[in-house]
């Protein structure tokens, strides 16, 4: 399979519009490759608390047309990223996108573990309740976003309901890059799964973005990384590795926490 993510910089002074129109040509550049990925809420910057009510759309709002078309112009499976959902009674929710190649909507994901504690994220929105995955031709996508990334417990999850390959779509602070990469390889080692992990550039409402797209094979590999700036991170990667390296070392099968306790008689 070939990725693409694409570390956009979300900056200050660009529209949420003008922004749409130049990632929506983005993608459509990556034609040939296979999935597509695009950063956590980048419409808006992980960390413009301010702009989220202001711009959350519908589910099938502006954004959700605009990547639609844009995966079918380009004949890609697109992790669109995330956006602010705004649902019919009001409630705001960090919401993933994922289209399929014709531009049909394949799944979407209401992220789980909302970042900010007592502020922010936290208490902006709601939390999502589901785990989401999707059948690609070659793979089983688990998807998460961005926070989400510290709890390994979601991912055994994502696992258990067959994912080989863990997308991660971020705003992840320029402060805690180092945590970033050390996760990104924690949860491929731990679920022996390829894990996909698209950053943001750029400055979101003061705070520096990592950067630092990651892709991380089920050995714990890196098999490329981004840089700090804007940057499409193109990577070819054999999904049947999953499935081999499971084989040849079967940790997951000597788990026993966590699985539903054998029935006495």
């Amino acid at each position: 399979m070939r990725a693409s993510l694409i570390q956009i910089a979300v900056e200050e002074g660009e529209s949420v519009e003008s922004r749409r129109r130049r990632v929506a040509s983005l993608v459509r550049e990556q034609a040939g490759a296979d999935l597509v990925v695009l950063p956590e809420l980048w419409t808006t910057g992980a960390f413009a608390f301010e702009e989220f009510d202001a711009e959350a759309e519908p589910l099938q709002g502006p954004t959700y047309e605009a990547m639609a078309k844009a995966a079918s112009d380009a004949g890609v499976w697109l992790h669109a990223g995330s956006i602010p959902e705004r649902t019919p009674d009001g409630t705001l929710y960090n919401t993933s996108l994922v289209f399929s190649p014709s531009g049909d909507l394949a799944a979407s994901y209401r992220k789980i573990h909302r970042f900010g504690f007592d502020k922010g994220e936290a208490v902006l929105m709601g939390a999502g309740h589901e785990l989401v995955t999707v059948r690609l031709p070659h793979t089983t996508v688990g998807v998460a976003t961005c926070y989400d990334l510290r709890f390994p417990e979601l991912f055994r999850g994502l696992v258990d309901a067959g994912a080989e390959t863990l997308v991660v779509p971020a705003g992840w602070p320029e402060r805690r890059r180092a945590h970033w990469t050390l996760l990104a390889q924690a949860r491929a080692v731990e679920n022996q799964a390829f894990v996909l992990a698209c950053g943001t550039a750029g400055t979101h409402a003061g705070v520096p973005q990592a950067g630092h797209s990651i892709v991380v094979d089920p050995w714990g590999e890196v098999l490329a990384e981004a840089g700090a700036d804007e940057e499409i991170l193109t990577v070819e990667f054999d999904p049947s590795r999953v499935a081999t390296t499971r084989e040849q070392f079967p940790a997951l099968k000597d788990r026993v926490l966590g699985l539903t306790p054998p029935q006495r008689p």
